[in-house]
């Protein structure tokens, strides 16, 4: 069975999304699947038509003549995916694939919906996130607005057009069995880690330590990106309450984005500029040393759509590598964390209340052991990538006649590939 995935972007760029995709890839591949790869316009980074990356080859799409990123809205996606699809084709005839493997946005589910019926292949959609409320989150559209309006109608064509859809949270599924999409149609693959891949010494660094300004403190971390989503600030303002109940606490922000001036501005304007370190954003290869700094990784998330609908990567990672985790209590963190059992939750948009929690957890270090064994023990036992990938066994079964489940190089050709080969 050959699998063609059709991607946003992927590795060597570093994101959520690339790590998530990677994560899948290696573990098909395991399962000895087939696996080839087609990039969108919006992987960015330069590279060959053909790049290796990771140890797996990747299809990249190329700019078309004259359209270049300034265009106008709609033409602009409109070209996107007409490029998409158009180098889809190519790929398809090369590859010669069994599935079309479609990752959100609809910009990839789209094209591969229409070179899927060209081609006679079934179409698999994941969904990661709704397009639509990842645009309200960065400030591209407004809830309601024509544009909101707009991608919400294309992402429901596609989940309707595809044959069989996936997300990455019980949130998402709701929300496609409201719009009236079958519920056997959507099926939950969640976010996933690799526990060995997340070790971590346990020991601090102590010139890193000492460079920081971070000796003999008590440390609360989050390592990513800073948008508006993270709730960082709330963070930020929960701190002259910390202070005073804990003067010892730090906080220790890594990484970079959208809000990371008006983060720095916020903490001084607070007050407790002394008291927060921004590290900007450091390479991939030194981020656990970072790690190995933090006491409690803190995820305080706003209450939105996209944060009730969509489960994050971070928390698992951090859980993996026996650190205790702190999130708000939004629905995406409510699938991942048990309260005071894997972690510990609070009432989101409410810096008083992460004060409060942050006071309980380091007054309960006794518990530390017990919750970070079970943490661990759930990342391994459900959210391991063997466990999740496993998952697609049931997805791509029915798209593939027992016929086509034989070695890739002996895969019958679809009538459309063969009279345009």
């Amino acid at each position: 069975m050959k699998i063609l995935h059709v991607l946003d972007h992927s590795v060597p760029m570093h994101s959520g999304y690339s790590f998530r995709t990677l994560g899948i890839l290696r573990e098909q591949r395991a399962r000895g699947w087939d696996t080839c790869h087609l990039t969108s316009l919006k992987h960015t980074r330069e590279g060959p038509p053909e790049e290796e990356a990771e140890g797996l080859v990747f299809h990249r799409t190329p700019m078309p003549p004259g359209r270049g990123a300034g265009a106008w809205p709609l033409l602009r996606e409109h070209a996107l995916m007409r490029a998409t699809e158009a180098r889809l084709i190519e790929v398809v005839r090369k590859e010669r694939p069994d599935i079309l493997h479609a990752h959100s946005p609809a910009l990839n589910a789209v094209p591969a919906v229409r070179v899927g019926r060209r081609f006679g292949l079934p179409v698999v959609y994941e969904i990661r996130a709704f397009w639509e409320d990842a645009a309200v989150s960065h400030g591209t559209a407004r809830a309601g607005d024509w544009r909101y309006r707009l991608t919400r109608a294309l992402e429901t064509w596609a989940v309707r057009h595809a044959t069989a859809v996936t997300t990455i949270a019980e949130g998402l599924r709701g929300d496609l069995l409201a719009r009236g999409v079958p519920p056997e149609k959507v099926t939950v693959i969640p976010n996933a880690v690799d526990a060995d891949a997340f070790r971590t010494s346990g020991r601090r660094d102590p010139d890193l330590e000492a460079r920081l300004g971070l000796g003999g403190c008590v440390v609360l971390g989050f390592l990513g990106s800073f948008y508006g989503y993270e709730g960082l600030d709330g963070l930020l303002r929960a701190l002259p309450d910390i202070a005073r109940r804990r003067p010892e606490v730090r906080v220790l922000l890594v990484g970079g984005g959208p809000e990371d001036a008006r983060l720095r501005a916020l903490a001084a304007d607070l007050g407790v500029a002394d008291r927060v370190v921004f590290t900007g954003r450091v390479p991939h290869a030194e981020v656990q040393a970072y790690y190995d700094l933090v006491d409690v990784l803190v995820f305080p998330r706003a209450r939105i759509r996209l944060t009730d609908l969509v489960t994050p990567l971070k928390p698992l990672e951090a859980m993996a590598m026996g650190k205790p985790v702190l999130a708000s209590d939004v629905g995406g963190h409510r699938e991942l964390i048990r309260d005071g059992a894997t972690g510990w939750l609070f009432p989101p948009d409410d810096p008083a209340a992460l004060a409060a929690a942050v006071d309980r957890v380091l007054a309960d270090r006794a518990r530390w052991p017990a919750v970070l064994e079970a943490a661990h023990a759930y990342v391994e036992g459900e959210r391991s990538w063997r466990a999740v990938v496993a998952r697609y066994e049931g997805v791509y079964g029915p798209l593939v006649p027992p016929s086509r489940r034989r070695p890739t190089s002996a895969a019958p050709q679809p009538a459309d590939m063969a009279a345009e080969a």
